[in-house]
């Protein structure tokens, strides 16, 4: 394998959804602030501190938006920088974020914008863990009984699975770039719908490094995420 310091790494960082859960907060979650600074500006942030990447492609929704972003990067981004018209479901804009990456592309990061307190230094582990395993992500293990359950006459009938094998993904997920491109490329010619970008690559059995995050790293989804990432931030300064 080449030496690290010739591989060339890129990030996606998705800025597009459309945080529905979120409206009657704020009409743009990617754009609300806290701390008195937009979400997406503590990732565009980490990535500017972060050493390991080359290059940052920020997929955005719309013009207006795409604006709104332009305003909040760090003057300390030294990256090159590149705007990605997203699509209609997230798999379509990680594919054109995909797409839209340098072709001398060794090693891709893929990050949810909602996603504030991602640190330099998890971005790093992750980038050199995708060198040598072609796929890794930021986890945590999961520390609650997790039941599947099945609709059986009014009820429920459980099965405990067991949590030693349990992990939350979290991203970034990092991909040999060819891989994660192969992958998603089968996504999309058949249509499917995916959450997480580690199910591009899982019928391909490849074994991923995971990254035990050691602070937490929630994603702001709902309205009473707002108070609780508020709290981690004065808990967890970066």
């Amino acid at each position: 394998m080449e030496d690290s310091e010739q591989q060339s790494i890129a990030a996606i960082l998705l800025a597009g959804g459309s945080g529905r859960r979120l409206s009657t907060e704020s009409e743009d979650k990617i754009l609300l602030k806290i701390g008195e600074k937009p979400i997406i500006q503590y990732s565009m942030e980490a990535f500017a501190e972060s050493e390991s990447v080359d290059t940052l492609a920020i997929v955005f929704r719309n013009e207006r938006q795409r604006q709104a972003i332009a305003k909040a990067v760090p003057e300390t981004l030294t990256h090159s920088l590149i705007w990605v018209k997203g699509g209609a479901e997230r798999q379509d804009s990680v594919w054109a974020g995909l797409q839209a990456l340098p072709s001398q592309t060794d090693i891709v990061l893929i990050h949810d914008g909602a996603r504030p307190m991602i640190t330099s230094q998890a971005i790093g582990q992750v980038a050199l863990a995708a060198e040598t395993s072609q796929a890794a992500c930021v986890a945590s293990r999961v520390t609650n009984t997790i039941k599947k359950v099945e609709h059986s006459n009014g009820g429920y009938v459980l099965n405990t699975l067991n949590r030693d094998e349990l992990w939350s993904m979290e991203t970034p997920q990092a991909f040999k770039y060819s891989l994660i491109y192969d992958g998603y490329s089968e996504v999309i010619a058949s249509s499917q719908k995916i959450t997480d970008d580690l199910a591009a690559i899982e019928s391909q059995s490849v074994p991923v490094a995971f990254i035990e995050n050691p602070n937490p790293n929630p994603k702001l989804t709902n309205p009473e995420d707002i108070a609780y990432l508020e709290f981690l931030m004065r808990r967890f300064p970066n």
